[in-house]
């Protein structure tokens, strides 16, 4: 009996671990298409609409393109880890969503309910942070095996401005951490049912939060990493065909998990007032997480179109002299607040 239960389980995890593969790979394909139209929007175009209705093919046909361009390799690159780079980086990208809740129970036809979300860790937000942490060494292995002077210093560039953002992000969530008294993000969306988001207690720290997640994403403006009037393409300069394609893909998987890492923590995750997350069987939540989630990859696209890039001077500044110190501030206040209501 238990060996049947451990086998069902297994079996009930593995089909959503594809499932959640299959999406995360179509919002990331899609999310280019998005971004596209997004920009001809705002520059009074039409962008994409040759291939299939609306342009809709239009991320299908860049996938048959990177499939079938030439795969080269630099005669200088170290061969293993030039391999390795893109591959790495695209891994911990997907990693990074086995612990968001995407909803509570779904339950169809009446069959036994299936939790929407691959592993309960009371640790996922160190988990999410150590993946995104890891996620330095596929860009900085990238640069360097290519031996390129010019990918190198793109390497250099992101993983010193991951580095720098990482740490006020962390001291973000700190604040967020210590309001909810845990660390799962299962916990913190369960405890904004409702409209108790954390939004309405921590503004500062999600306005600290969403800067770094820019920044972490190489998103404009702070996409210094890949300036292509100093860089070229940056740290993926060397690289082609697929191997350029894991690491685009990889860039837009970290937005979408991004996206749905604010929207867990400070805006109430699969809960929304007047609707209950177990509607529909379970799929009313969701619904409503993918729609706040696509609803801050909109607003990263908006900003990218918007705002002219920072120096990359001014870029180190913001993030060691006024995001850190903020972030520590609203640590401090957080504190002083949690121990005042707890009185």
């Amino acid at each position: 009996m238990v060996l049947l239960f451990t086998l069902s389980l297994l079996i009930e995890k593995a089909l959503l671990v594809l499932v959640l593969f299959v999406i995360t790979l179509t919002v990331a394909a899609y999310a280019t298409f998005g971004e596209r139209k997004v920009a001809a929007a705002m520059q009074d175009r039409v962008g994409p609409d040759r291939a299939g209705p609306f342009g809709l093919l239009q991320p299908l046909a860049d996938g048959v393109k990177f499939f079938t361009k030439e795969d080269f390799m630099p005669n200088a690159a170290e061969r293993w880890l030039y391999i390795l780079a893109p591959g790495a980086f695209m891994f911990v990208a997907c990693m990074t969503s086995a612990v968001i809740p995407w909803g509570t129970e779904l339950t169809l036809f009446g069959g036994t309910p299936i939790a929407l979300q691959v592993t309960d860790l009371n640790i996922g937000i160190l988990y999410i942070m150590g993946f995104t942490s890891l996620g330095v060494y596929g860009i900085m292995i990238g640069g360097w095996s290519s031996n390129n002077k010019y990918a190198l210093y793109g390497a250099i560039r992101a993983s010193a401005q991951m580095i720098s953002y990482e740490l006020a992000m962390g001291l973000a969530l700190i604040a967020a951490v210590m309001l909810t008294g845990t660390l799962s993000l299962k916990e913190m969306a369960v405890q904004q049912a409702g409209l108790n988001w954390n939004i309405w207690y921590q503004p500062l720290g999600f306005l600290i939060f969403f800067i770094c997640a820019l920044a972490e994403c190489n998103r404009a403006p702070f996409d210094m990493a890949e300036c292509e009037t100093e860089l070229i393409g940056g740290y993926h300069t060397e690289y082609s065909s697929m191997k350029l394609g894991f690491f685009l893909f990889a860039e837009y998987i970290n937005m979408f998990v991004a996206c749905a890492v604010i929207a867990t923590v400070y805006f109430g995750g699969y809960n929304f007032p007047g609707l209950d997350p177990g509607m529909l069987g379970g799929l009313m939540g969701p619904i409503v997480m993918f729609a706040k989630t696509f609803f801050f990859i909109f607003v990263f696209m908006w900003i990218r179109w918007t705002l002219p890039r920072f120096r990359y001077d001014q870029l180190m500044r913001l993030g060691w002299k006024t995001l850190v110190p903020l972030a520590i501030v609203n640590i401090l206040l957080t504190g002083a607040g949690v121990l005042w209501l707890g009185k």
